[in-house]
């Protein structure tokens, strides 16, 4: 509809390229479009891999060029015997829709229906050679879609916010920043699909979100995504309202007296909460200053229940999301207290 794809063509043609196409890939995208995509690069022989579109379509492509490189399943990439991603065919990227920073970064997630899985997974290989960052090609964005992926870039960014490890004043800060970039401008973009400022300004956030850099010294696992990949991958929700959905119940599960004090932080920094009031009550008044921005300023949905979500799954999905019998992370979890969360989410 924005003429992107006669545009790309048009270029491609001009350039003297073959081309052969792949469309349709789903949101939370699943192993059966990689397979397609793998198949089309060894009969095509493909040089090389251009993803146009947003996260999925993005981290498709990433398992496309894997796979292209080897003799085996491209689903064998992924679970406790993953084997290696060594080489990748060279990925450019024509960003549509921000939300995941798949654009800049190393890894993706691809969804399996037939044993109730989505998946992560890292490599250098996967990195893109190139990616094509224009604001202009997400006002056609729907207001929806747009707070999904407000919601997903700030989800990123707390996953490595909230941590016990002490690192860089610098790195806390710009995080912040980045916090109070999407709070500022997604209401902007929602109300003015069209205003660029917005638009690049969530577009640039959401590669910086996820490109590594604000990890510095710090390591841990995260702990909301894992969540929310158990409900996408059995309800094929979108990603980014699920997200909206478990963090603020995460935070509320994991806020206690050893953790408190990140939250404050979270909270004078990012949403402006009086300084003086006692710790806890500024804790908690920085997860219902979320919440409202999450269910009431971008309008995503707030409950489970809402979008069709019942306690039927909640056991088997805790245990998935705990993998081993434990999910580390800002606080670690057990299949109980995945569980919990779930049920705040109802």
């Amino acid at each position: 509809r924005n003429g992107l794809y006669d545009r790309v063509i048009e270029e491609l043609r001009n350039a003297g390229a073959e081309v052969f196409e792949l469309s349709g890939i789903e949101p939370n995208p699943r192993i059966e479009s990689v397979r397609e995509g793998v198949k089309i690069c060894k009969e095509q022989n493909v040089d090389v891999i251009l993803a146009v579109g947003g996260g999925s379509t993005l981290d498709a492509s990433k398992f496309m060029a894997a796979g292209a490189c080897v003799e085996h399943d491209p689903w064998e990439f992924f679970g406790a015997n993953a084997k290696p991603i060594e080489r990748a065919l060279p990925l450019v990227t024509i960003l549509t829709l921000s939300a995941t920073g798949s654009e800049m970064d190393s890894g993706g997630v691809i969804s399996n229906l037939t044993t109730g899985d989505k998946l992560g997974r890292l490599a250098p290989a996967l990195q893109p050679k190139v990616s094509f960052l224009d604001p202009t090609l997400t006002y056609s964005v729907s207001k929806y879609q747009t707070a999904c992926g407000s919601a997903d870039i700030m989800s990123h960014i707390i996953e490595v916010y909230f941590n016990t490890q002490q690192d860089l004043y610098m790195l806390d800060t710009f995080m912040e920043g980045m916090l109070k970039t999407i709070v500022m401008y997604a209401p902007i973009a929602i109300a003015e699909p069209e205003n660029y400022e917005a638009r690049a300004n969530i577009m640039w956030t959401s590669s910086w979100a996820i490109n590594g850099f604000i990890d510095g010294g710090k390591r841990q696992a995260w702990s909301c995504h894992p969540i929310e990949h158990e409900l996408s991958a059995y309800y094929d929700i979108t990603h980014g309202l699920g997200l909206a959905i478990v963090t603020p119940r995460w935070m509320e599960h994991c806020l206690d007296e050893t953790t408190v004090s990140k939250y404050v932080q979270f909270a004078v920094n990012v949403f402006g909460v009086d300084a003086s009031l006692p710790p806890m009550q500024i804790a908690r008044e920085g997860i219902s200053r979320l919440s409202d921005f999450f269910f009431k300023t971008l309008g995503l949905q707030s409950t489970l229940s809402e979008i069709g979500i019942d306690r039927t799954h909640f056991p088997i999905m805790a245990r998935k999301a705990c993998g081993k019998g434990v999910l580390k992370g800002f606080k670690h979890l057990v299949p109980a207290d995945v569980e919990k969360i779930f049920e705040m989410s109802l």
